[in-house]
């Protein structure tokens, strides 16, 4: 492997199709406003790059980024590329990765909008993640000790496992399939509408009308704050300690909760009720 050193890269395509390169204490930056500096590479180490100019690293293969910045200027970072890992790192770019697969984030603090779109394969341990839109239409994704903040996360995502995260997200997993989220907190507006096989296991979920439209929902030892008007139109297997404020016209299967605050059940509901209601006392 060919180890390039102390170098700014201005121009554009200025490391085109390289395959075996060790860049260390680079930048891709300058008046010149250079693009697609790495685009068809493959075999990549960056160690303490600087990326400032749009592009980078599209249409390539097993890249390493470690200790290295990315800044909002650094437009739509990876496209197109699998089998990489990014640690250490910052990524301020917007529609940073998208329809790539195998992408590892570790320790990486995100700020990007439409992060994350339509990729298969991703795993991310402690990242802090901020965005609209992250994760759109991606599948496979393996997400351990984030945090995220934003707006319309996970929609139609497939295949998702989170444990030990705070996500503080409005409208987050609409139409999502196959979800599975233990050990995290979980607050915004309209949970999870129209998602179809979601789990949610010792979890405290927060905010207003979660969960509505829901087919194959579980709850397993959750935490409800502020949920009013909860799992409308739900297909649902629920066990919640504490209080819900109050549940609207499920659809089927049961709710068990210490309290529930209110049950509405309307004459102009869409479907017959045939969920069980209770309130179950925990010696």
């Amino acid at each position: 492997m060919k180890t390039i050193e102390n170098k700014t890269f201005p121009y554009e395509r200025a490391l085109y199709g390289e395959d075996g390169l060790y860049l260390k204490n680079c930048a891709f930056d300058g008046e010149e406003d250079g693009e697609s500096a790495l685009k068809e590479a493959k075999n990549i180490t960056l160690d303490r790059c600087y990326m400032n100019l749009r592009y980078p690293l599209w249409h390539d293969e097993n890249i390493k980024i470690i200790n290295s910045e990315m800044t909002d200027k650094c437009r739509a970072a990876l496209w197109y590329s699998s089998g990489v890992i990014i640690e250490d790192s910052n990524m301020f770019g917007i529609k940073a990765v998208r329809e790539c697969s195998d992408i590892t984030l570790k320790n990486t603090k995100v700020i990007s909008p439409e992060f994350g779109w339509k990729n298969s394969k991703i795993t991310a341990v402690k990242c802090d993640i901020e965005g609209e839109y992250p994760f759109f239409m991606s599948k496979g994704l393996t997400f351990d000790n984030i945090t995220l903040r934003g707006k319309y996360s996970f929609q139609y995502t497939e295949n998702v496992v989170i444990t030990n995260s705070v996500l503080d997200t409005k409208d987050a997993f609409w139409h999502a399939k196959n979800v599975t989220i233990k050990d995290s907190v979980v607050r915004g507006e309209y949970l999870a509408w129209y998602s179809e096989g979601l789990t949610l296991e010792r979890c405290k979920i927060i905010g207003t009308q979660p969960l509505c439209y829901c087919k194959n929902l579980t709850l397993i030892d959750c935490e409800m704050e502020s949920a009013d008007l909860s799992f409308e139109y739900s297909d649902v297997l629920a066990t919640v300690k504490g209080e819900i404020m109050s549940v609207k016209n499920p659809r089927s299967g049961f709710i068990r909760a210490d309290k529930i605050g209110e049950i509405i059940l309307t004459d102009d509901s869409k479907y017959e009720c045939k969920c069980e209601i209770t309130e179950v006392s925990r010696k």
